[in-house]
């Protein structure tokens, strides 16, 4: 099945302790069905210091539910549906349910 969220898609978050948040996603989990989103379920980890790093408590976001994020509408922002459509080309593109927009990518 083709993937609704990709990295580098605009998502807000629909439900937990950040819902209404905005973010980038950085990386996607598809067997987890899950995706880290930066600045979004931010927890606190106890790291041990090594060579390249400093030890102590770093901040870091974790992985969220695919079904708690939204895609954000191009054209007003708000939280939209992924729809697929194939374009004159055959190329199949995404698109937002809510405006109808295509996605750049």
């Amino acid at each position: 099945m083709a993937a609704k969220l990709k990295k580098g898609d605009n998502v807000i978050v629909l439900a937990g302790k950040d819902k209404g948040k905005k973010g980038k996603i950085s990386e996607v989990l598809p067997h987890e069905g899950k995706a880290v989103v930066d600045g979004i379920n931010l927890v606190r980890r106890h790291q041990k210091q090594n060579q390249t790093q400093e030890g102590g408590i770093i901040t870091k976001p974790a992985p969220i539910q695919l079904s708690n994020l939204a895609i954000e509408d191009p054209k007003d922002g708000k939280p939209s549906r992924v729809g697929f459509k194939i374009d004159d080309n055959g190329k199949k593109m995404r698109f937002a349910k809510r405006s109808g927009e295509v996605f750049d990518g």
